[in-house]
Formats: structure tokens, sequence, C-alpha cells
């Protein structure tokens, strides 16, 4: 055979060189999660440490294993690769019949087979195991946002007068377990918090047990991970880890009504915009909660988002728009496209003041001028929010009765 020229030799390796190069910085750049709100690889609660604690040996064992094999695979080709002078009728010594090779590279893949297995399978019962004291929380998902709804009596019923129902946001006190019930109201979604759990579907008639655990306060992101139409990809979930005593404060608020008529005509006129177009799907406990128990909304999932404390949260629409300004870790405010933050409440969180500067008017407005426009949705088919048609004066008017929603 003749030999390749030096040339082509070397432009060989240095293009061997660069894959392996680019490969190896492709593997270490995955695991830096600067910016990366999703990552699996950056636990943050008891369950999604569980799972890294499987990941990391099982991922080192697969990557010696595919180092070895392509090592020998390399070297074998170098090895008795075929040369000028070789002689084309001899063939490398045999190996085939050597009964101690053979048992061996037989036994020991089955051996980190079951190892792997012992590990999937305890790890698989840790988070299948229901902690007791839990806060339990049923999340259903609909095309396309999130509603939660927190079980506060423990008596198994979600729909009670003193359970709460919410959306967009899930908040939980720091360092206590949640006991989460996913379903769906419309087609199969999947709920995905990476830096507290894996992903859990959401199906329809079918509730599915899942386990969340925060560390420390802060904001996990989370994204719908099974297909469900148009916008999927603007489908997600915000979990907001508070102190027990903010949580507590949160709970309490959340069990009150809608407190009194605004004093504000702006916001008092406001409330009847949103009485004549805007409660035939939305619900504000103590308007019309009592009739939407006996009414459903023309939506495929049958219910839109609880807007009776809206304002304590720090996002809307699917939690892709930030309802407040975002502040970093140090308190300093963030532009207001920066949804990996997610907009901060401050006191109304907890039913306190609205702090009307922070409230990101520019882009609420325009989603009420004209939701479809910023988020892809399919109004006419009962899916998502339509375009009202309204004045601006209608808006202003909407924009100042929400703001009193806290």
């Amino acid at each position: 055979m003749q030999r390749l020229p030096k040339i082509v030799r070397i432009l060989a390796v240095i293009s061997f060189t660069l894959v392996v190069v680019l490969f190896a910085a492709l593997i270490v750049n995955s695991f830096q999660n600067a910016g990366k709100p999703l990552t699996s690889l950056n636990p943050q609660g008891p369950s999604s440490e569980s799972i890294q604690k499987l990941l990391v040996p099982v991922t080192s064992i697969a990557a010696i294993v595919f180092v070895l094999v392509l090592g020998a695979v390399v070297f074998i080709s170098w090895k008795y690769r075929e040369r000028k002078d070789a002689d084309p009728d001899e063939f490398p010594s045999q190996i085939h019949g050597k009964t101690t090779l053979e048992i061996g590279w037989t036994i020991l893949p089955a051996l980190i087979l079951a190892g792997i297995a012992v590990g999937t399978v305890m790890t698989l019962i840790n988070l299948n195991r229901k902690e007791p004291n839990s806060i339990n929380v049923q999340v259903a998902g609909q095309q396309w946002w999130w509603q939660y709804k927190y079980d506060v009596n423990n008596d198994g019923n979600y729909d009670g007068p003193e359970d709460i129902t919410t959306a967009t946001e899930m908040v939980i006190p720091a360092g206590k377990p949640i006991q989460v019930t996913t379903t769906s109201n419309d087609v199969i979604h999947s709920f995905w918090i990476p830096g507290l759990n894996g992903k859990k579907d959401a199906v329809p008639g079918l509730r599915s047990p899942l386990k969340l655990q925060a560390d420390e306060p802060g904001i996990f992101r989370g994204q719908c991970t099974e297909f469900c139409g148009l916008s999927h990809a603007n489908m997600r979930m915000l979990v907001r880890a508070v102190s027990s005593s903010d949580y507590d404060a949160w709970v309490k608020n959340q069990l009150k009504d809608h407190a009194a008529d605004p004093t504000d005509p702006t916001a008092l006129a406001g409330k009847k915009v949103w009485q004549s177009l805007c409660a035939q799907c939305h619900v504000i406990n103590g308007i019309n909660d009592v009739k939407m128990k006996e009414t459903k909304p023309p939506l495929v999932s049958g219910v839109a988002p609880n807007l009776t404390h809206l304002m304590t949260r720090g996002t809307f629409a699917g939690s892709i728009f930030n309802l407040y300004e975002p502040v970093s870790s140090d308190g300093s405010a963030l532009p207001m496209s920066d949804v990996a933050a997610a907009g901060d409440p401050g006191a109304a969180l907890t039913g306190g003041t609205v702090n009307t500067a922070t409230v990101n008017r520019v882009t609420l407005e325009a989603w009420l001028r004209n939701a479809p426009a910023l988020k892809p949705m399919y109004p006419q088919g009962g899916r998502g929010m339509p375009n009202l048609n309204l004045t601006e004066e209608q808006i202003d008017q909407l924009v100042a009765f929400l703001e009193t929603l806290n």
C-alpha cells in the first residue's frame, strides 16, 4: 500500500488534534453553570442532589469506557495497519478461544451495569419517598401556563375555601419538602425545575407525584419539556423559594379575597372594564369566583389564570415577562428583559404595598393591547388570550385596577 504524502499525514494529525480539543472544550463548557438558569448540573435541593450523585459516577464510568474502547480501536488500527512491506497473506495472532479473557470481558460489563442498576433503583426509591409534613401542591398544565393549587388544610381537596389557587409562580418555603402532584387540563405537558428535581409529565386525567425542596431562598426557573402547541417554548415555570416567615405571610395573604372597590377613580373604572371583558375567563376571588364555579370559560383547558393576587407575582404571561423590575443578588436593578432574574414584587409578595414605580407597565400595557402579538396563541380555537381591541383609556384603567390586586 502506498504511503500517504507527508503533508496529508500532518493535516490529518492537526485535524484530529483540533477535534479532540474542541470536544474537550465542549465538555468543559457544559459544566459551566453561569448564565444557564436551566442547567441540571447545579443541584440546589435534596432531590436534584440525589440525581447528581447518580449522574457523576455513571457519567465517569461511561467516559472511562469510552476512552478505553476508543483508545483500543485507535491502537489496533494503528498497530495492525497495512504496511508497504507487509505480507497480504499473513494475519495477526488471534485471541479467539482464550476462555479467561472472554469470561473476563463478559463479567466486567455485567458488574458495571449491575452497579449502575443498584444505584439507579436506590435513587428512584429516594426520589419517590414521600416526606412527612410536606406541603401538598397540585400543578396543572394548560396552553400555555401553569396553575398551582395548595391544599393548605391537608384534607386532600385542593378546591376548598381554605385552599389557595394561583398561577405562573409557585411560592415555597426554603428547607421544607413540597409534595407536587402534576396533571393537565388539556394536552400533555412536562413539569421541569432542573435546580430542584428532574422532569415529570403532566397528563390529562393522571396524577403524578414529584418531590421538590430548595436548600436556600431563591428563584428557580423551569420549562415545559413536552411539545404542547404554538407556545410550547414560551410555557415556562418559576419556583420562588422564600423564608418560612415570608411563606406564612404569603399564605395568609393568598387566603384573602379581593378587597373593597378601589378608591382611585381610574382603578374603579378599570374594575368595571375587567368585569365586562375579562371576567368570562379570569377569576378574582370575591368578585366572580362563585359564578365561575358554575360556568366553564370558553377555553380548551376550561380555566384561565386566577388574578386575585396578581401583583404578588414577579412574572406574568406564562412567566415569559417580568411584572416588576428584576434585581440582582446585591439588590441592584436589572433590565426588564432579564427574565432569568425574575421580577421582584418586594413587599407586595406578602400583601404589602405595590411599588408602582417598579411595575413593568410598558410590557403589561402591550399585553393588554394585543396579547397574541407578544406570545403565539390560538385564541379563536380556545387556546390563549385574544386581542380584546381595548382603547388606550381602557388599558390605562385596567392597569390601574390590576395594580390593586395584591
